[in-house]
């Protein structure tokens, strides 16, 4: 018999729903910090993950100094199910949509994987919004080399045998080795279970292709904002060495973060810490010099 996981949730930041007109209905987490004056952070998850899925671990440290905002993207999580292929830059977009909604003129964006070409978009298409970026276990491009480039065609070609055979127990048994049994995290673990299963398959191939021809080189260099890189040393997925030409092209300074793709949940604690130093960092290179009299 497999093994049963309870749902049972951790603390999260309230959730709302914001109408953007003509765009549609966005279930975003929103705290709002006691300090009107405090920063605001918008969190831009990662491919095949959520709001909550990839942020919860930070969640806590962050509300405690700022406003934070988390928006589920396009085919994933809670996110918009709109009948056109998947785009990072509509993603950015949204982003934007929902902060103007909201009252907020200035973030802090933070994105991890995915998130990270979508931040960078998000500050290229939407200047006046972003005063600074922390980009988390990602990189300017995926397609370099002909191995990145072969592996998201094999992705591509293999995703709907994927959906087609791959069975809840399969999934359970990968998160399970992760989230081993003394791991802090265990008791979420039906909850995260259920949190990825919110993904829309057909957005998740869409959204794997987007990422595979996205190319950032061009214009990264050029956005001139404080840009702080939260580099994951042992990362499978995305590669150190391209993490760090991340760094040196966009000038960024680093967070260096020992563990794989997967250290949000693998290592929660310190994911937030570095997650929190990352955007005090950024927010510190941006604040104005003081006035001299």
């Amino acid at each position: 018999m497999a093994t049963r996981f309870e749902i049972n949730p951790p603390s999260l930041l309230p959730g709302r729903l914001v109408l953007v007109p003509q765009r549609g209905e966005f279930f975003v987490r929103y705290h709002q910090h006691e300090n009107p004056t405090a920063a605001v952070v918008l969190l831009l998850h990662g491919w095949t993950a959520s709001s909550d899925l990839n942020f919860f671990t930070a969640y806590e440290e962050l509300a405690a100094s700022y406003t934070v905002i988390g928006i589920d993207h396009r085919g994933h999580g809670r996110g918009l199910r709109p009948d056109v292929p998947f785009t990072l830059e509509d993603c950015a977009d949204d982003a934007a949509a929902v902060c103007d909604a909201l009252g907020v003129e200035s973030v802090v964006a933070v994105g991890y994987s995915m998130g990270g070409p979508i931040a960078m978009l998000l500050a290229r298409r939407h200047p006046q919004l972003v005063c600074g970026l922390v980009l988390q276990a990602t990189a300017m491009e995926w397609r370099a080399t002909a191995r990145e480039r072969s592996r998201f065609q094999v992705s591509r070609l293999l995703g709907p045998i994927t959906r087609r055979f791959v069975r809840p127990s399969t999934v359970r048994m990968v998160f399970a080795r992760r989230i081993t049994r003394r791991h802090p995290l265990r008791p979420h673990l039906g909850w995260m279970l259920s949190e990825w299963r919110r993904n829309d398959q057909w957005h998740m191939a869409q959204a794997g292709r987007a990422i595979s021809r996205f190319d950032a080189r061009t214009f990264i260099g050029s956005l001139h904002l404080p840009t702080c890189v939260v580099l994951t040393t042992q990362d499978q997925l995305v590669s150190p060495a391209k993490q760090r030409e991340l760094v040196q092209t966009a000038g960024a300074s680093v967070v260096p973060l020992e563990g794989d793709h997967f250290v949000n949940v693998t290592k929660p604690v310190e994911f937030s810490a570095a997650t929190a130093r990352a955007v005090a960092m950024v927010l510190s290179a941006s604040a104005p010099l003081p006035t001299v009299h």
